[in-house]
């Protein structure tokens, strides 16, 4: 019988495994979320200015829910466009 060591993969079996996504406001300790940060608050925005989901960014609900009310706070006060082309 042939060992593990011997068997010949057609791909890594390695390859594709996710790392584990984790809340970055949780991690280094973020409690408020400014919504005068545009530049911050894009990385949770995609290229058409639609907030990424929970799943995409690892953000936790808690979090999340003050992501999205200060991305709309900021959207408001014309610091971030509504809808765009390219945003990044």
């Amino acid at each position: 019988m042939a060992s593990r060591d011997d068997i010949k993969f057609l791909s890594n079996p390695n390859i594709g495994g996710a790392a584990k996504k984790y809340c970055r406001f949780k991690k280094f300790g973020i409690r408020h979320i400014d919504y005068k940060d545009p530049d911050f608050l894009l990385q949770f925005v995609n290229e058409q200015g639609k907030l990424l989901p929970r799943r995409i960014t690892g953000n936790s609900l808690k979090y999340q829910k003050k992501v999205a009310v200060a991305v709309k706070r900021a959207r408001h006060l014309a610091m971030m466009p509504y809808v765009t082309d390219l945003l990044k």
